[in-house]
């Protein structure tokens, strides 16, 4: 018997239990009651070593073995057998929109920029296991990295993959932006959010970003927007060594079109936050991460197998055996 998964159903009838001990007790000193007395100057003659008349209290100790069994059969024993069936009635697809612009090699969070956002969005994906994501990427123009897919290893490895140089150079947010509406306009998710981050000015790209906003809000996609990057001056990559192919740094003012994204947010119900270093960044995908959370319900199903009925004959078992005693074996001594 599984134990853990033990109950009484009625276990307030267990508290007649104490009446056992008690009728035991009130037994041992009415038992000289039960029996006629001969009184005699002497029993010598009558003395014997059968061992049936010291065994009739087994009689009564039968009779209160099987009221404890009943009692217990009125408390309902059970195993309760439990099983468990999420459902996931509320499903979100997201899409990430990363800048992957020269200046996301800025080293003023560390390594660089677009190393730090690559380990959070890797630890964000981890926390979805229910929701469908997709990556693009943008710089001068932009494309689709991933689908979206609900396989989060393709993910992670897309993540992971991230690097300069696969697009021309500028920011081109609205591309940006605008391909994520895209990858999401068909879909039949109850929610859809685009994650927005740059680290600068939108410069390039033949989509206004306040177009792809438009078409967003239509659409009824939430879009998160992140400002990425220090107040102040950090080191960009300004140059490439043409002997060692290693970018040269220089110090530049950080420039970010805060405007533009507080009112991408805006307009589409989300929410526009700033990541000036490492944990802050890794902060707002926490609260990213809470703000949509996919609703599961947990359905429980029971099973239960009823005790009682072996505590029942049980019971009756004993007070036939006590009877069948009584009437041959104890015969004589009742």
């Amino acid at each position: 018997m599984d134990w853990s998964n033990f109950e009484f159903y009625n276990p307030e009838f267990l508290w007649l239990l104490i009446l056992i001990p008690l009728l035991a007790i009130w037994h041992f000193f009415m038992r000289k009651k039960d029996a006629a007395v001969l009184a005699m100057p002497s029993v010598k003659g009558f003395k014997t070593d059968a061992i049936l008349p010291k065994l009739k209290p087994i009689l009564y100790v039968l009779r209160l073995f099987a009221l404890a069994a009943i009692i217990v059969a009125l408390a309902r024993p059970r195993n309760v057998a439990i099983s468990k069936k999420t459902k996931t009635n509320r499903g979100i697809d997201i899409v990430m929109a990363i800048d992957v612009s020269a200046s996301m090699l800025a080293k003023d969070l560390k390594p660089n920029r677009l190393e730090a956002l690559k380990k959070v969005a890797i630890d964000f994906v981890d926390r979805r296991p229910n929701d469908r994501i997709g990556i693009v990427v943008y710089a001068g123009e932009s494309f689709t990295k991933t689908p979206i897919t609900s396989d989060k290893s393709i993910i992670k490895r897309s993540i992971s993959e991230l690097k300069w140089g696969q697009l021309e150079g500028g920011t081109a947010i609205g591309m940006g932006l605008g391909s994520g509406v895209n990858r999401l306009k068909e879909s039949k998710a109850k929610s859809k959010v685009i994650i927005l981050l740059t680290d600068g000015v939108n410069n390039s790209g033949n989509i206004d970003p306040r177009t792809a906003t438009e078409l967003a809000k239509e659409l009824e996609i939430k879009v998160y927007t992140i400002g990425i990057g220090t107040n102040g001056m950090a080191d960009f990559p300004w140059s490439r060594d043409p002997r060692t192919g290693k970018l040269n740094f220089r110090k530049q003012q950080v420039e970010i079109d805060e405007a533009l994204l507080q009112d991408i947010a805006k307009q589409t119900e989300g929410k526009y936050f700033r990541a000036t270093d490492n944990e802050s960044l890794k902060e707002i995908y926490d609260e990213i991460d809470k703000l949509e959370k996919t609703k599961i319900e947990e359905f429980k199903y029971y099973n239960y197998q009823e005790k009682f009925r072996i505590f029942v004959l049980f019971g009756l078992g004993l007070l036939v055996l006590e009877f069948i005693l009584r009437n041959t074996l104890f015969k004589s001594f009742i």
